[in-house]
């Protein structure tokens, strides 16, 4: 009796083959509830720093060091996560990087001066950086590829909605129970979802296979994410090209990926530059305008509620469209609002649309870059392709966030301030439009090797 080979399955194309099952949109919605947690912790600072600054008494420059600290971190979270992933997996980086933003953003709340918070935010920064680039590459290699780009800016809503989370409650907490409890909630939340992780996250399998771990698991992983049972004796392959480097951070250098690696540094760059102002100083700038820290914060978060429908229809668009011009597209738009509010000014009763389609563009766009990144990269280094994007891209944050109370400091007006930010936004536009020829030349230099 003849033998019967036992059936192959390359992972990647057996998800792109299938409808979405309900398992993969109960990752997005775990990846999501991650994301909207870090979202909250990266934003409150913004929020309460307004009366951390009456309460201590300092100026707002010298409290650029805490606003600075986070990004800081987050730096360093993004650079070492990626390559610790790519080796480790994305499941144990994640949840990791979870419960240690969560401990300390509660740890902030017990300070007593600007260095001690200063300290603790950039330990929760390096959880912070960990915890995105590792939610992004996970439901990536998951993603089926038609709809690959929606479902990673769904997730990235998150975020923003988190960011405005924070905001109502900031405004809600503050003036009864003082800016210490808006902290406090900031790091309950991550840490009541590290159980749920634990339990129903489930480890790349692509990465999996990649790496050669055994069959039987990678099948146990897919099956269950993708319900399916498969043959006994069922292997599972990656067809992708062989890499010139085994070493991860190599790949970003290698030829063909080295000029698309800098084209998404120089984005993430500039649009965290502009999102990190803003959202950093805006309440502090409106209420120097004449607004109640009430008005500035509810403001404000309607910058992160337009980002979230921006987001999920720049990735609807990315899906169905050239992903690169959508992304410029956006961020160009996001320019001339950015101008718009600058030209109004604070007390304009156009003020909240303004802001409104701000988020809408600018965090639509850097939303949909997220989204575009993972795909550039093989899933040897896909993570750290992301991270390293992501971490190299945070200077512009920490830019950001320092620069604003510079500006402040030197005494330029509203206008001033949010009418240079049109600059950065432009350059991203222009970076993000010269990904399609250089992900095409990646795509050659791969097929030649």
């Amino acid at each position: 009796m003849a033998s019967v080979p036992a059936p192959t399955i390359d992972v990647k194309a057996f998800i792109d083959d299938r409808a979405p099952s309900a398992y993969q949109w109960l990752l997005v919605a775990l990846c999501f509830l991650v994301v909207a947690a870090d979202g909250m912790d990266v934003a409150i600072m913004g929020f309460v720093a307004p009366p951390i600054l009456q309460e201590w008494g300092i100026s707002r420059p010298a409290f650029g060091l805490v606003m600075s600290a986070a990004p800081i971190g987050l730096v360093i979270g993004a650079l070492v996560a990626g390559p610790t992933s790519d080796r480790f997996g994305r499941k144990r980086v994640l949840i990791g990087s979870v419960v240690l933003f969560g401990l300390l953003t509660i740890a902030t709340a017990f300070t007593r001066t600007p260095v001690e918070m200063a300290a603790l935010r950039l330990l929760t920064g390096i959880g912070l950086g960990a915890a995105m680039p590792n939610t992004t590459t996970l439901l990536s290699e998951y993603a089926p590829s038609r709809k690959r780009a929606l479902m990673i800016t769904v997730m990235f809503t998150g975020f923003n909605l988190g960011s405005a989370l924070i905001g109502f409650v900031a405004g809600w907490l503050i003036p009864s129970h003082g800016w210490r409890t808006v902290l406090v909630f900031g790091g309950a939340l991550p840490l009541a979802l590290v159980p749920l992780l634990v339990w129903l996250l489930p480890e790349s399998a692509r990465l999996m296979t990649v790496q050669g771990q055994a069959a039987g698991r990678i099948a146990a992983t897919l099956g269950r994410v993708c319900r399916t049972r498969f043959a006994p004796g069922t292997q599972f392959v990656s067809q992708e090209p062989p890499l010139a480097t085994r070493k991860p951070i190599g790949v970003l250098f290698s030829q063909g990926f080295g000029g698309l690696t800098l084209a998404l540094w120089v984005t993430y760059f500039m649009g965290l530059l502009v999102i990190y102002l803003l959202t950093g100083w805006l309440p502090t700038l409106m209420k120097d305008a004449g607004l109640s820290i009430a008005t500035a914060a509810n403001v404000t978060a309607m910058f992160q509620i337009g980002g979230t429908i921006g987001a999920v229809l720049v990735g609807w668009a990315m899906d169905r469209s050239r992903p690169a011009a959508v992304i410029a597209a956006a961020y160009l738009l996001g320019a001339v609002c950015v101008l718009a509010v600058g030209a109004m000014g604070a007390l304009s009763p156009l003020l909240t649309l303004l802001v409104f389609a701000t988020g809408f563009c600018m965090s639509g766009a850097q939303t949909g870059l997220n989204a575009f990144a993972p795909n550039c990269y093989p899933t040897a280094a896909r993570a750290t392709g992301v991270s390293w994007m992501l971490g190299m891209g945070r200077f512009g944050s920490i830019l950001g966030s320092a620069f604003g109370g510079a500006l402040l400091g030197m005494g330029l007006g509203f206008s001033w301030i949010l009418g240079m930010l049109a600059v950065p936004a432009v350059c991203a536009a222009i970076a993000i439009g010269s990904t399609q020829r250089r992900r095409a030349g990646a795509a050659q230099a791969a097929s030649a090797a």
